[in-house]
């Protein structure tokens, strides 16, 4: 597979604008979660070309998509992971989405769309479900 070029931190802050602060308050919950993350970059079909899979010992907890002023978010939950996040406090909005997503073998899978810091608490929940220890 072809490496794929990290975005720079003026590419990021050129395209995601005000969301800088959303895309880096994903990644300090994320890493504050879980400890050190590694970032590899992927194409997309996206206008930015590119996407970030955050991961956590090889193990990928989220997708970031940077857009014009917001954040894509994509997480996919194993079924013992969707299990704990539909008897959560999670927005009802999210839980319809991981309720209508088509079960993979890998889970259900979701995406969504973070333009406010208030949408945290959310991106938190849902990486503590997946990492949830069995």
């Amino acid at each position: 597979m072809t490496k794929i070029k990290s975005a720079t931190t003026a590419e990021l802050k050129a395209v995601l604008g005000s969301a800088d602060l959303v895309w880096s308050g994903i990644v300090r919950i994320v890493e504050d979660l879980v400890g050190p993350l590694n970032t590899e970059w992927r194409l997309a079909k996206t206008e930015f070309g590119r996407m970030c899979l955050l991961q956590h010992k090889k193990r990928t907890l989220l997708y970031l998509t940077p857009e014009r002023e917001s954040v894509t978010v994509a997480i996919i939950l194993g079924e013992r992971a969707y299990g704990l996040a539909m008897a959560s406090s999670l927005p009802a909005a999210i839980k319809k989405m991981f309720s209508e997503a088509k079960p993979y073998a890998e889970g259900r899978g979701i995406r969504f769309s973070v333009n406010s810091p208030s949408d945290m608490s959310t991106i938190k929940t849902l990486v503590e479900l997946k990492t949830t220890p069995k």
